[in-house]
């Protein structure tokens, strides 16, 4: 009842734990291990509208908890109602052969090389009713369209594949992602691509024009990796930016400048206001008879509209425009803008639109480091009278460092779980570049589109280039620091949900029991210190395994399935190669009959020529792993071939008491829509 009567007293403050009582109801449709059928459904449907129901009709004691309980059963029907609304179909073979597509997105792959996004999707020899609504390949060919317009149609000889499952039990499973953008097939063509008909869509091709031509105009006025650096932080287009440099922003804890993000938006955002602002305010005809600050505000709104469009309008980058509209809409309404109020509907319109975001690490780490900030800086502006404050003077600088640090700590958490890394000294590099960005880079940009229509656009560009040749350097000499990335070994399932819960806890509670929420966050951090990796990793394939050793995983080869490879040493908190992992001690025998052992049973990978001739003697001693199928088996063999793994996917084995435990991916993942 003390609970009760706390919320009863609370009840004006409940507000922000609306986007936290609907995120726990989506986390929980995602966290299900089987799609729930539609009677489920309807029972949870039932649930919401009782709880509405007793929200208001029973004693005001009660209302808070209902509520909660209809926020919930809200958040799984928000959840399972968009899983089947995305619903598409998909790839469930490998498929080569002509693939014709009108061009989506264009962006690159891990490998650097130009990747199409396609719908309107025509595959040869299979029907419409089983042809992906999108496909995404990346082209390898030389010659041919290798940067097409949107709109424009375009056609290919191309190798597809369905979205892949996890690399190992509990891993990504970029499955899901796929599904909910529709995404049914991916693949790469090692043949040019060539146009079928011009592009489609005027007001796309118009705004990809623009942004192209942006693109290519500031690498033109500023050349190297500056240039491509402001190409990217202003039009989305990171296709220039050398890999090494992006490394060594990543080393830093830097990468997040090139994505265009809250900082960017609410930067160019708040310069434009400001400028706006003053610049009316020195009309006094204007400054006496019009609201000037809410016209400021209907400024930035148009121009952030304006940087979204340029930007590629990415998921991110709409994310922050929301957030953003939401704090410029509280000055049109005569609201304080920077509130958690104004966070929390931020947030529960990003998870009524889109409820898959709670679980991408740019939503986690956005309002991670919105909410911390503004939690911080209001309970130091409602500090009471006779506190020490620091000077005038200081408080500029002091405000940056405290940023810096809030957001860094704030986001720290996510990013080591979902990068398995942090930089040790990712603090001193913001606070040596974020508030280049801020000061310079983003206000030098704004002044030379201003500028750009007379011809003095270098009197902005040239300011810019000098902020962004900073944070580079700043970048470098991070990176290159002794120790600058500790590797982080991934957490259990438990670890994100219990410190975003305790977190929460602690910042929207108040009087002394907002101190509970440290005990969640503390039981979190002791699982994720205790975190086991398995002792030994099979791949999907058959053809590649990976067995703990003393000096860490060491790799059944040394090239080839590389994904799959870096997915697992990274999960350990490696950072070495596969190529440094095959050399490593931890597989007994050579290439083509590789032995690992967990407790006393053996495990032997066999491939290459002869290899059937090698597997009876190889099932004598124990499980035997072979990457091809298997009709007629050995007597007696425990084998894990193509077939059986087909039906487990990867698999993770422990060492057990009697024997060893598996843990097998496609049961871990569940039977969803995305995994069937």
């Amino acid at each position: 009842m003390g609970v009760l009567r706390a919320l009863e007293a609370r009840r004006g403050h409940l507000f922000p734990w609306t986007p936290v009582l609907l995120g726990l109801g989506i986390g929980a449709y995602f966290a299900l291990p089987a799609e729930p059928p539609a009677i489920a459904f309807g029972a949870i449907a039932a649930i919401a509208v009782l709880s509405v129901v007793g929200a208001w009709r029973l004693p005001e004691l009660w209302g808070p908890v209902f509520t909660a309980l209809a926020l919930v059963s809200l958040g799984v029907l928000l959840g399972g109602a968009r899983s089947h609304m995305v619903a598409a179909p998909k790839l469930d073979f490998r498929y080569y052969g002509v693939v014709e597509g009108r061009v989506l997105i264009l962006d690159r792959s891990l490998s650097d090389a130009p990747r199409i996004t396609l719908d309107q999707v025509w595959l040869e020899r299979v029907s419409q009713g089983k042809t992906p609504e999108r496909i995404r390949v990346s082209l390898h060919g030389q010659g041919g369209v290798v940067d097409p317009m949107p709109g424009t149609r375009i056609a290919m000889m191309a190798h597809l594949s369905p979205p892949s499952a996890p690399a190992e039990p509990g891993g990504f499973d970029f499955r899901r992602h796929a599904w909910f953008d529709r995404l049914g097939a991916v693949g790469y063509a090692r043949t040019p691509a060539v146009a079928v008909s011009p592009p489609e869509g005027r007001y796309t091709l118009v705004v990809h024009r623009a942004r192209m031509h942006l693109s290519e105009a500031l690498r033109a006025r500023i050349p190297g990796d500056q240039g491509a650096f402001a190409a990217a932080i202003l039009t989305g287009d990171r296709s220039a930016i050398s890999r090494e440099t992006v490394q060594e922003l990543r080393d830093a804890n830097l990468a997040h400048l090139l994505a265009i993000s809250g900082l960017h938006m609410g930067l160019l955002t708040g310069v434009v206001f400001a400028a706006l602002r003053f610049g009316l305010a020195l009309i006094p005809p204007v400054a006496l008879r019009w609201p000037i600050k809410k016209a400021a505000a209907v400024g930035a709104l148009l121009a952030g509209a304006v940087y979204l469009a340029l930007s590629g309008g990415n998921v991110a980058t709409e994310r922050a425009y929301i957030m953003v509209a939401v704090v410029l809409g509280a000055v049109l309404a005569d609201r304080r803008a920077l509130t958690l109020r104004a966070v929390a509907t931020a947030a529960l319109i990003i998870l009524v639109i889109s409820p898959e975001s709670l679980m991408q690490a740019g939503f986690q780490m956005s309002f991670a480091a919105t909410t911390a900030l503004i939690a911080v800086f209001s309970a130091l502006r409602d500090l009471p009278d006779g506190t020490w404050r620091p000077p005038r003077w200081a408080t500029g600088a002091l405000a940056v460092v405290l940023s810096s640090a809030v957001a860094g700590l704030a986001t720290a958490p996510f990013g080591a779980a979902h990068f398995n890394q942090t930089a040790q000294f990712g603090l001193l590099a913001n606070i040596l570049s974020v508030p280049l960005m801020g000061l310079l880079v983003i206000p030098a940009a704004v002044a030379a589109a201003f500028l750009a229509p007379i011809g003095l656009s270098v009197l902005g560009l040239e300011p810019m280039r000098l902020g962004i040749a900073w944070i580079l350097r700043v970048a470098d000499w991070v990176a290159g620091l002794d120790g600058a990335v500790w590797p982080v070994v991934a957490p259990g399932p438990w670890v994100l949900p219990l410190i975003s819960l305790g977190a929460l806890w602690v910042i929207l509670w108040s009087g002394r029991a907002r101190l509970g929420g440290l005990a969640p966050m503390l039981a979190a951090l002791v699982l994720w210190s205790q975190a086991e990796r398995p002792a030994l990793l099979i791949a999907e394939s058959g053809g590649l395994i990976g067995a703990m050793g003393p000096e860490g995983r060491a790799i059944s080869k040394p090239g080839g399935e590389g994904f799959v490879a870096r997915s697992w040493l990274e999960n350990d908190g490696d950072r070495g190669t596969q190529e440094a992992a095959f050399a490593r001690p931890g597989l007994a025998g050579e290439r083509g009959l590789q032995v690992a052992d967990v407790g006393e049973t053996s495990f032997t990978l066999v491939t290459g020529r002869g290899w059937a001739d090698r597997l009876a003697p190889a099932c004598a001693h124990g499980w035997v792993i072979v990457p091809q199928q298997l009709d007629d088996p050995p007597p007696g063999c425990q084998l894990l071939d193509r077939t059986r793994l087909a039906v487990t996917g990867a698999l993770a084995v422990y060492p057990g008491d009697a024997a060893p435990r598996f843990v097998a991916a496609r049961a871990l993942a569940g039977d969803r829509p995305w995994t069937q």
